[in-house]
């Protein structure tokens, strides 16, 4: 009979099979209630597994993450439950967890409103109520799509038949709704009290834009009101920091239908970019990096030596030129071995660190298109490092250094680290994926962090660390990657001299810090809320006049200022100084001077900061506190 190991060391012994609601009643009533599955082995199930051997158990509540997952998976169930009450005709297709929440996708005649959403929301608090058992039940393949057309779900019944024969299927039953899935799932529906519809979206079947249109309808799940309500704000605050509306409102850059996926950049925003190149030039320089640059069309014939054309070809934009066949670029890799294959390279040249703020194009699918997140033309902050297995420890640990330090001068102090390992579509060898896998984890170890590994996540020609970044609203951006490939030098014939005289084939690092610059900016200006700091705002001061007779000394200043060097701007028009304050704090310009007969005649400026009277000072002591004030920022880190 079962001995049960809790997670304590303590053992419980029973005289006959038990489920796992029994082990908690066993401990206490508080964790029986508590209980919304059980961790068997390491394996998720249901309270009402069954165990009839030793194992270790430990008890799923609200507080653990994986209850908190089990919690979203079955509100995903409740939410079809409900469609199926008030629209009987509607087809339930899947219904996953996602982050923060989930979705279920739906066909039927017409689009969801709004009013639907309001009514199926109250629907579902309306089942979670009635408290009904969630029990589950297994039926062999054959019979469960019998099961399943019988009802009237082809989608369901589809999905079943790609399952393979002889298959047995667990299905789940909660008052009138029946559903194919997994589980495990919270026991009953009273156990599901704290969630909220979000939005209806478009999504094709199976993803493939040739099926048909569904409804996806979105929604989150929380296990407290308080982490609800948190999360709504966060949402909330996350609309007034669009990029996109930012963008507009601060006249940083546009979108239109005739580039689509491509950026139109205006002068204000373009400072932005040149802002942040021109400091990661400078970083890159110092980190002993060289800058080249490389062709945008390459052709056919050196992406299919790279393993690009058979593995990345229909993301690729292609052209003809000549009865020849060319591609632009999607990536920097084989362009920078072209530089390195330039010439015989030694022992002594390594490390070489070749970087390229190289501008690439990808055919992404228009409806996954998304401001400056998802584009088809960008520039990257790419490189590529050259060196021998034994300097790649060395240079990981660099990267590392260099990449920490940027990220604190964007203002992103919260770094989570991934290992993504091979996919199953990838060039080389599994010897050479074991070495580039084993590599990179003794690299990570050695700069003593912490990282979580991601299975089937890598490219296809190397594993790669991914580097997350936490906005300001506790958002994760994965920006940063940092790639151990063996593969690209081999298949592009790149060599150097060893100290022994022979030809040896070259570690390539690929790395990148901010990743795509589009991207990053909008990252930026969400993090922000477009309020940057004072050394990447793109007007760090505007320069305001009470009356016409100040409009000359404002003009003195403003030449003052661009002199030392700063991003300076006059407003001159005939309007109350109020409204030109209240209309640049609108446009978040860091700091507002404001010029009258008082300020012209004792030859000073009033200062104002972000809603702050600073007071008056000289041009001079003013340019020595603009000047400070960038040394802090970037002495800080």
């Amino acid at each position: 009979m079962p001995n049960i190991t809790l997670p304590d060391g303590s053992i419980r012994s029973f005289d006959q099979p038990v489920s796992v609601y029994d082990v908690a009643a066993s401990i206490g009533t508080g964790l029986a209630r508590a209980a919304l599955a059980g961790k068997v082995d390491g394996t998720l199930v249901d309270t009402s597994y069954l165990i009839d051997q030793d194992v270790h158990l430990a008890i799923v509540t609200d507080k653990d993450a994986d209850g908190l997952s089990i919690i979203r998976h079955s509100t995903a169930h409740l939410l079809a439950f409900a469609v199926k009450e008030l629209f009987p005709d509607a087809q339930v297709t899947i219904g996953p967890e996602i982050e923060d929440g989930f979705y279920y996708d739906f066909s039927y005649k017409r689009p969801f409103t709004p009013d639907d959403l309001a009514i199926i929301e109250k629907k579902m608090h309306e089942l979670a109520k009635a408290d009904y058992p969630v029990e589950r039940y297994e039926l062999p393949r054959d019979e469960a799509i019998k099961f399943f057309n019988d009802l009237g779900e082809h989608y369901k019944a589809k999905i079943i038949e790609d399952i393979p024969q002889g298959a047995v299927l667990s299905l789940y039953r909660e008052g009138s709704f029946t559903d194919l899935c997994r589980g495990p799932h919270v026991p009953s529906t009273g156990k599901l009290k704290v969630f909220k519809l979000l939005k209806v979206a478009g999504a094709y079947w199976r993803g493939n834009s040739d099926n048909e249109m569904l409804q996806r309808i979105y929604g989150t799940a929380w296990a407290k009101k308080e982490d609800l309500a948190d999360y709504l704000y966060r949402i909330e605050e996350a609309e007034k920091r669009d990029h996109r509306k930012l963008g507009k409102q601060l006249d940083l850059f546009h979108l239109q239908d005739e580039a689509p996926g491509m950026v139109f950049w205006h002068p204000k925003g373009w400072s932005l970019w040149q802002s942040i190149e021109q400091y990661m030039r400078q970083e890159l320089t110092n980190a002993g990096y060289q800058e080249i640059r490389t062709p945008m069309v390459m052709d056919r014939v050196l992406w299919e030596k790279s393993g690009h054309w058979e593995n990345y070809h229909e993301n690729m934009f292609i052209t003809e030129s000549e009865k020849r066949d060319y591609a632009v670029k999607p990536m920097n890799c084989p362009g920078h071995i072209q530089v390195f294959n330039q010439g015989l390279r030694s022992y002594r040249d390594l490390p070489m660190r070749l970087a390229e703020f190289g501008s690439c194009h990808r055919n992404e699918p228009s409806g996954a298109l998304h401001g400056l997140m998802r584009v088809r033309g960008f520039v990257q902050d790419d490189a590529h490092i050259f060196c021998t297995p034994e300097q790649v420890e060395a240079e990981v640990q660099s990267f590392n250094h260099l990449l920490m330090r940027v990220y604190q001068q964007f203002g992103f102090n919260e770094v989570s680290i991934k290992l993504s390992l091979r996919p199953e579509k990838r060039s080389g060898s599994d010897e050479v994926w074991d070495l580039a896998e084993q590599g990179l984890r003794d690299a990570l170890s050695s700069c003593g962090l912490e990282w979580e590994e991601l299975p089937g996540e890598g490219a296809f020609y190397g594993p790669k660390i991914e580097y997350h970044i936490k906005d300001a609203l506790g958002r994760s951006w994965q920006c940063g990657t940092l790639q151990l490939d063996f593969v690209l030098p081999d298949r592009l014939s790149a060599e150097y001299v060893a100290e022994d005289n022979s030809r040896k084939m070259p570690v390539m690092l690929h790395r990148a810090v901010l990743g795509s610059l589009e991207r990053f900016i909008g990252i930026l200006i969400e993090h922000y809320a477009g309020a940057f700091p004072l050394w990447l705002a793109p007007v760090q001061m505007m320069i305001m006049n009470i009356t016409e007779a100040q409009s000359d000394y404002c003009r003195e200043i403003a030449q003052k200022f661009k002199e030392a060097g700063f991003r300076v701007e006059l407003d001159l028009r005939n309007e109350k100084i109020g409204y030109k304050i209240r209309e640049h704090s609108l446009q978040r310009v860091p700091y507002q001077l404001v010029i009258g007969e008082q300020e012209k005649q004792a030859g000073k400026i009033a200062i104002r900061h972000k809603g702050e009277d600073l007071g008056q000072m000289s041009v001079e002591e003013f340019i020595q506190h603009l000047q400070n004030e960038l040394q802090q920022t970037f002495a800080a880190n």
